[in-house]
């Protein structure tokens, strides 16, 4: 079953985020990412964590943190990430597809 590297991306680096969030609106936060890994059930290889820059040379919006989902094809990813909580907060998701690596 193909498996998916998905970025969160924002206009703040996750430790301006963290850094600026009052004690009740992180746990808000982590409750609702919470909820959603439960929806996402199987899914879910890796939970992630969240990330923060050291060198980006590529610029745009920093990656604040990375899951790993496995979907059977582009729908049922769709369908996990369907109310995922990055993006009811404002921020970007970025998947890419985790290809097999050539003669291996």
């Amino acid at each position: 079953m193909p498996k998916y590297l998905i970025l969160y991306r924002s206009d703040q680096t996750m430790g301006e985020q963290m850094g600026s969030m009052a004690p009740e609106d992180m746990k808000a936060s982590m409750d609702a990412w919470n909820a959603w890994a439960g929806k996402a059930g199987s899914a879910l290889v890796d939970f992630g964590n969240p990330t923060n820059p050291v060198r980006d040379e590529g610029g745009g919006q920093p990656v604040g943190g990375y899951s790993f989902l496995e979907a059977t094809d582009a729908d049922q990813l769709d369908q996990v990430l369907e109310g995922h909580p990055h993006a009811a907060q404002g921020g970007t998701i970025a998947v890419y597809e985790i290809m097999p690596m050539p003669g291996m």
